[in-house]
């Protein structure tokens, strides 16, 4: 009597409270949605979406019972026979190699118990089973269990499997799926249709098989749900929508919420993007990128050198309403469009014309377009700046060097009103990265991200208001609450006067100047090209009244795109098919 009570003291000590499966609130899923209800993406760290009885086809269950545990509606939670017909194998095999587990026995393993296999977890496991089968129905267990069981890939439950696997609910499954979906639970990872497709229907076909063999399905249909090919899988027909962006927020969102909230709780989060602008954009790119390899006559795979970055912004509220960080997510992570710091060229150039409107510079004055050479930082060197055309003309307007591009006019207006003072006005409208204060600067020598160049653009259609781009609109919890909103950063970086001569003078470029190819869709437009030496960058910076959109095409090994690919050929182009 001793022994029997202290081995039970023993077993029972610290064994989980049944009652607490009641509260029992397993991870949830995360959802992102566009601002126009497209779902994104889904964070979690068990795909689960659990699902009454009721909602789960009664092929699926009987599939499962024939396969897992035949006697479940007559035992009490342990079956003693298949217990004692394991320990016999288990015995003359010298090691663990039946387990004989009923559904409950699992269920109690998978919420309470280490997956080791020892003789005191299997005891534990069994008084576990005992507990459960006294305070729930049978019908309550089995709902447990499907919804609680790993089933492979990241499933957990039958309603994430199925989304999984065959990228439908459950409800709606047929039988050969159905019984693919039973079969795994003995070994997930090895069964997966999407790791082991073979495996997978050789497991299914198990499966129907004791499904015929115990009467639920007569041969005919046993046959023609075994010849069943194995349907395309639901995830590997996904493709990643807006990846970039997915991942730009997914890091915000671990810092607001914390990675645990994240991927647990099952918040829904609405962002700022527009997935319709977002499909315009990943086209743009794919056939710029296209139409610039074949003018090289290249005959390079696709996701070689070449790669493309574009960023949408709104520009009164400063939200992001498109980006594409690069050529293929897939094939690298890296996002251009905000990580990437490259020289701008002459999109750099409206803030010198900008610092020096601000400081009562009038677009008409007139500046000096001829050859000019400056000390350089050696008594023998000097720096000679030259026109991309290789002309001069002379006296010209402040407003018509800036719509034609030229060099020597903006050089000249840097020395004028001094190199830090733009690099200091350059930073107050949002560009973030060091600026060099020398005269190189007005050529766009220093690097810039597209995120913050194109947010200084966005300055001027509103009326010199600065906004940092934001992505995320609002996270709700699980019960619909708004847990967190954003407060945009603002501040008022010119003059309202200022930011409309300067959008007046970038009209110019589009009406008239280097960019002049968008002049065909006939809308309020302004803009900026740019080009760095040996055609390595290719840029077009612009807007509308209300949306902002900035283009960068190069090489991530700086090296150059082709003869003559500057701004005006390479990016504006994927410009106005994205704003077309």
């Amino acid at each position: 009597c001793g022994l029997a009570v202290g081995a039970f003291i023993g077993l029972t000590r610290d064994l989980p409270q049944i009652r607490s499966l009641e509260s029992f609130k397993p991870s949830a899923v995360t959802r992102v949605f566009s601002s126009d209800h497209e779902l994104l993406t889904e964070f979690f760290q068990e795909k689960r979406d659990p699902v009454p009885l009721e909602m789960i086809p009664s092929y699926l269950k009987m599939a499962l019972l024939a396969t897992e545990d035949r006697q479940f509606y007559q035992h009490v939670g342990v079956n003693l026979k298949a217990i004692l017909r394991a320990v016999i194998k288990d015995i003359l095999a010298g090691e663990f190699v039946e387990g004989a587990s009923t559904i409950t026995q699992q269920l109690a393993k998978t919420l309470f118990l280490t997956p080791r296999k020892t003789l005191v977890r299997k005891l534990r496991e069994a008084l576990l089973a005992f507990q459960l089968e006294r305070r729930y129905t049978k019908d309550e267990i089995l709902t447990f269990y499907l919804n609680q069981v790993y089933f492979g890939s990241g499933a957990y439950g039958v309603e994430s499997a199925a989304r999984i696997f065959f990228g439908k609910s459950v409800k709606v499954l047929n039988l050969a799926e159905c019984a693919l979906i039973a079969g795994m639970p003995k070994s997930p990872s090895r069964y997966s249709p999407l790791v082991n497709p073979d495996l997978a229907v050789k497991r299914r076909n198990i499966v129907l098989r004791q499904m015929a063999d115990t009467g639920i399905i007569t041969p005919a249909v046993y046959r023609e749900a075994s010849a069943e090919l194995l349907p395309s899988m639901g995830r590997t027909s996904q493709t990643l929508k807006a990846p970039y962006f997915v991942e730009y927020i997914r890091k915000q969102l671990e810092e607001i919420v914390g990675p645990a909230r994240l991927y647990q709780e099952g918040m829904t989060v609405l962002t700022t993007l527009f997935y319709r602008d977002q499909l315009a954009a990943e086209t743009a790119i794919a056939e710029g990128l296209a139409a610039i390899e074949k003018r090289a006559g290249s005959d390079k795979p696709p996701n070689d050198d070449l790669q493309g970055a574009l960023l949408s912004l709104d520009t009164a509220g400063g939200g992001i309403r498109a980006m594409v960080g690069g050529r293929d997510f897939n094939e690298s992570h890296f996002n251009r469009a905000i990580d990437a710091v490259r020289q701008p060229g002459s999109a750099f150039k409206p803030f010198v014309y900008a610092c020096a409107v601000e400081r009562g510079f009038s677009q008409n004055r007139l500046i000096l377009d001829a050859p000019i050479a400056f000390k350089g930082a050696r008594a023998d060197t000097d720096w000679q700046p030259e026109n991309y055309s290789q002309t001069y003309d002379g006296e010209i307007t402040l407003r018509s060097a800036l719509v034609r591009s030229k060099n020597i006019p903006a050089v000249r207006l840097i020395e004028m009103i001094g190199p830090s003072t733009v690099a200091r006005f350059s930073q107050e409208c949002g560009i973030s990265t060091p600026l060099t204060a020398n005269l190189t600067l007005a050529l766009g020598a220093s690097g810039v991200s597209l995120i913050d160049l194109t947010a200084a653009y966005a300055v001027f259609p509103n009326r010199g208001e600065w906004i940092k781009p934001w992505g995320i609109l609002e996270i709700q919890d699980s019960s619909g609450r708004v847990i967190w909103r954003p407060k945009p950063q603002k501040k008022v970086v010119m003059t309202r006067a200022g930011s409309a001569i300067l959008t007046d003078m970038l009209v110019g470029v589009i009406q008239e100047g280097t960019g002049r190819r968008a002049a065909v869709l006939k809308r309020p437009l302004a803009g900026q090209t740019g080009t760095t030496d040996e055609y390595r960058d290719a840029l077009f910076v612009g807007f509308s009244p209300s949306i902002a959109c900035g283009v960068w095409i190069g090489s991530d090994h700086f090296h150059t795109l082709g003869d003559r690919e500057s701004g005006a050929r390479a990016a504006l182009p994927i410009w106005m098919a994205y704003m077309q």
